[in-house]
């Protein structure tokens, strides 16, 4: 029995969707069994005697509505199926939707197919495939609903250090960004652990989210 990663993708230009299909069933622990140009058709298939699919590669601008509206069914349909988004838009509205309406992870048509194999392999492993842009705008949106706490007295630039180690920047991408010395940054690391009252960049980043420090 095939151990290959099964794959269906909706997506309604033929191009685009049939050289997705070839270059992920050019992966050996991968094969993209089924494609579609719309979404009735997708649901179509879950609803009849296929057996679903590992994970379903989904678009937003399907011709038969937005795909994001099909997601609670293909849910229902399917349970244990990953559903992934693979779009164009970066909007913060369709993707704040698409996590609401079920999606398990939110990829852009401009990544490459290594980028599209790796967030694959990512959400079979259980993980929340997205790009770090989509990243940034998921994290916005949750700090929205996090309890507002005191700031801990962080300096404007401890604040501008933080929101970057949340973003995933390195001590050097935050040091370029910011127009600092890697010693400043550091000077500026050692003050948020302190006022965190953390021991690791983990536990700073996590302190922020959660208490919706940025």
């Amino acid at each position: 029995m095939s151990t290959r990663a099964r794959i269906w993708i909706a997506e309604d230009n033929a191009t685009y969707r049939g050289a997705v299909a070839r270059a992920l069933s050019a992966r050996e622990e991968m094969l993209c069994e089924k494609q579609f140009s719309t979404g009735k058709a997708l649901l179509q298939a879950l609803d009849g005697r296929d057996t679903a699919p590992d994970v379903i590669l989904l678009d937003v601008g399907l011709p038969d509505g937005s795909g994001l509206d099909h997601i609670p069914r293909i849910r229902d349909l399917a349970p244990e199926c990953r559903v992934l988004i693979l779009t164009v838009f970066e909007e913060e509205g369709k993707i704040t939707e698409a996590i609401c309406n079920g999606a398990q992870g939110y990829l852009l048509k401009s990544a490459s197919v290594e980028e599209l194999v790796q967030g694959i392999q990512l959400s079979l492993a259980g993980g929340v495939p997205m790009t770090p842009r989509i990243a940034h705008c998921m994290l916005k949106l949750f700090s929205q609903f996090a309890p507002k706490q005191a700031d801990y007295g962080l300096s404007a630039r401890e604040k501008d250090t933080l929101e970057l180690m949340v973003q995933g920047y390195i001590r050097k991408e935050i040091a370029d960004r910011l127009g600092l010395s890697l010693h400043t940054v550091d000077t500026y690391l050692r003050g948020i652990y302190k006022k965190l009252e953390v021991n690791t960049r983990t536990g700073a980043v996590a302190k922020a989210l959660k208490e919706g420090l940025i």
